[in-house]
């Protein structure tokens, strides 16, 4: 076994005797004393009295040995490097000035990222399921990318519909997805319910063979449980 060269502190070792100097005088000792005393550390000490539920006492918390800042008995030091009423910090009235050559590498004001693309643009995206489709770039509103970008398939369909209604997914008739532009059209789309587009995306919907090979492990995972559950008994 290799040694820890002083990387890994050793793990203190608790007895009857210490559980019991802890609980006598964790309440009203500070911490750093019973640590000295012990030779551990503060964090061992912690530790441990919330292993065993100990807390500090109130009388303890309102002395001055918690350390606190408490009204009225507060520490000489403490109140001499407070700040007085009417005292003028050094630095009123100045501004920060940025050395070297931050001023000509930062962000100017209105400064786009060079990959911003211009509204009118189109994107292809990808989504959970691995399907992809088209999206245009309708705006340069801050925050989501909803907000800038829009499904070509949901502009054609609102432009002669409307909003979306709640609840509703615009969708491409099943067998007529498409990434072109010019192929988008209305007869090719339709709005459907969340329910609906659920229903439509899940395995089972595209993928029988995938479907019946989840019945079958269920199957076999439940025959296993209760062969399991028989040679217990």
């Amino acid at each position: 076994m290799t040694k820890s060269r002083g990387i890994n502190q050793a793990k203190a070792l608790w007895s009857k005797e210490r559980d019991a100097l802890m609980r006598e005088f964790y309440p009203s000792v500070p911490t750093k004393a019973i640590a000295d005393a012990l030779e551990i550390t503060e964090k061992q000490v912690y530790c441990k009295a919330k292993h065993l539920g100990l807390k500090k006492s109130e009388a303890f918390l309102a002395s001055d040995l918690s350390g606190r800042v408490q009204r009225g008995k507060q520490d000489p030091q403490m109140i001499a490097h407070q700040f007085k009423p009417g005292i003028r910090p050094w630095n009123t009235g100045t501004h920060y000035t940025t050395g070297g050559r931050s001023s000509e590498t930062r962000f100017k004001k209105g400064n786009k990222p060079h990959t911003t693309m211009p509204i009118g643009s189109y994107r292809t995206v990808t989504e959970k399921t691995g399907r992809k489709h088209l999206e245009l770039k309708i705006s340069d509103a801050k925050g989501s990318n909803d907000k800038r970008w829009k499904p070509v398939s949901r502009l054609v369909w609102e432009a002669k519909n409307g909003p979306v209604p709640a609840g509703h997914f615009v969708v491409f008739k099943p067998g007529m997805h498409t990434l072109v532009v010019e192929e988008i059209t209305l007869d090719r789309v339709e709005c459907i319910t969340l329910a609906e587009n659920a229903r439509r995306n899940h395995p089972n919907s595209y993928n029988p063979e995938l479907a019946r090979l989840v019945q079958l492990k269920g199957a076999i995972t439940r025959q296993v449980n209760r062969i399991q559950k028989e040679s217990q008994v």
